[in-house]
């Protein structure tokens, strides 16, 4: 049976399929982020200062970059249904490792394996969504799994908290060990096998010199900057320096994601209808202004202001993977989403906390905060320069091997 004539539609089978995905994706990002609520226990417990506490987020970053980069130059060759399986079976058993971590170090070594293996999704969950629903389910299929990132930085904290009670922070991450072994389990029996064979135009080479690819790794940066690097060093701000208890604020970051979810489901209702160039440009405006908001209001408003900026950034990232689907030929849409993410990851989601922890040792979180939003600010006009025009359709020959995995 060909690709096409399985390609299915958003409902029935295609919909029980999305959505399982859609909770690989949830529990793909709610494990990533789980250090964030935890991270105020263990720096406790390892008696070490900001900077080195987040520390865990650069070194995880880099192996999510680095895992990422490797995945879209590897996952269509080696299958992206195995790939998927592999990077859940990974994270399990790194997860099962961390609580025996007694010397500080060691964590940094895991935060990079956990990164690492969590990278290898992405870049190829979007080419699997891609090739099993038709193209005029593209958008509202991605914008539906992307909602389960958004979901899941909203449980993170909560599903944390309510684990301390029974386990501890060492317990809780066997615990996501245990459920990341399930989904590498069931995603190793579901669904079909695809498969790429990179063609003349999928050379790394000519992808870099798109300039395309380089305006969205820098806004994809500040983003994820925004989002993932603002809410990574949140707890230790709200605790260390606005005096906060660790329940409270963990509360008050995880309700702040609450509005971020209802985002997230409504765009799957109307991205089809949305102008992605003008409305990133919108969104990356608004989240700049919010940010600098959060860096300069009083404590009191820290909750409100990050409850808005959840709302508007998180709109953003279904928006540029769709752009990206748009501007990218099948060949080379794994790699380029690994390319840009990993760039949004290792930048945005590392050395943006870093910084910001810096920031709080040096001086305070505020100017690193308001700093990060003012940048954003400045990189929204770049979207303008973007070219969203559809790739040609594959030719016949395409280079895809299908083998039914049943």
């Amino acid at each position: 049976m060909s690709t096409m004539e399985r390609r299915l539609d958003l409902k029935g089978k295609g919909l029980s399929l999305l959505l399982v995905f859609w909770f690989f994706w949830f529990i793909n990002m709610t494990v990533r982020v789980s250090f964030a609520p935890l991270l105020p226990l263990i720096e406790d417990e390892f008696l070490v200062n900001h900077a080195k506490a987040s520390g865990v987020f650069i070194f995880q970053s880099i192996g999510y970059a680095l895992s990422m980069l490797l995945s879209g130059f590897y996952a269509g060759r080696f299958g992206y249904k195995r790939s998927i399986a592999l990077s859940l079976g990974a994270t399990s058993l790194f997860f099962f490792l961390i609580p025996f971590v007694k010397a500080f170090p060691l964590l940094y070594v895991f935060s990079f394996m956990t990164g690492a293996s969590i990278g290898a999704y992405l870049p190829a969950v979007l080419p699997l969504i891609t090739d099993y629903f038709t193209e005029r389910h593209w958008a509202r299929a991605i914008a539906i799994h992307d909602s389960g990132a958004a979901v899941g930085i909203f449980c993170s904290p909560l599903i944390a908290l309510f684990l301390l009670q029974f386990f501890g922070w060492r317990g809780t991450f066997q615990v996501f060990a245990v459920v990341l072994l399930a989904n590498a389990v069931l995603c190793y029996v579901m669904g079909y096998e695809v498969k790429v064979i990179r063609s003349e135009k999928a050379v790394f080479g000519d992808l870099l010199k798109t300039r395309s690819l380089w305006i969205m790794n820098i806004f994809f940066v500040l983003a994820t900057g925004a989002n993932l690097g603002i809410f990574g060093i949140m707890p230790l701000y709200m605790t260390k320096e606005l005096s906060f208890g660790i329940g409270y604020a963990n509360h008050v970051v995880a309700l702040s994601r609450l509005g971020a979810v209802g985002v997230a489901l409504s765009v799957t209702v109307f991205v089809h209808r949305i102008d992605p160039v003008r409305a990133l440009f919108f969104i990356l405006l608004v989240t700049g202004i919010i940010t600098v908001f959060i860096g300069v209001a009083p404590a009191g408003y820290t909750g409100v202001l990050l409850f808005l900026q959840a709302i508007v950034v998180t709109s953003f990232f279904p928006l540029v993977f769709i752009a990206a689907a748009k501007i990218f030929a099948r060949e080379t849409r794994s790699l380029a989403t690994g390319i840009v993410v990993s760039f949004g990851i290792l930048f945005g989601g590392g050395a943006i906390p870093y910084l910001l922890g810096l920031s709080g040792d040096l001086s305070s979180f505020r100017i690193g905060i308001s700093i990060l939003g003012l940048l954003v600010c400045l990189s929204s006009p770049l979207i303008f320069a973007l070219k969203t025009s559809h790739p040609p359709a594959a030719r016949e020959g395409t280079p895809y091997i299908d083998t039914q995995q049943g």
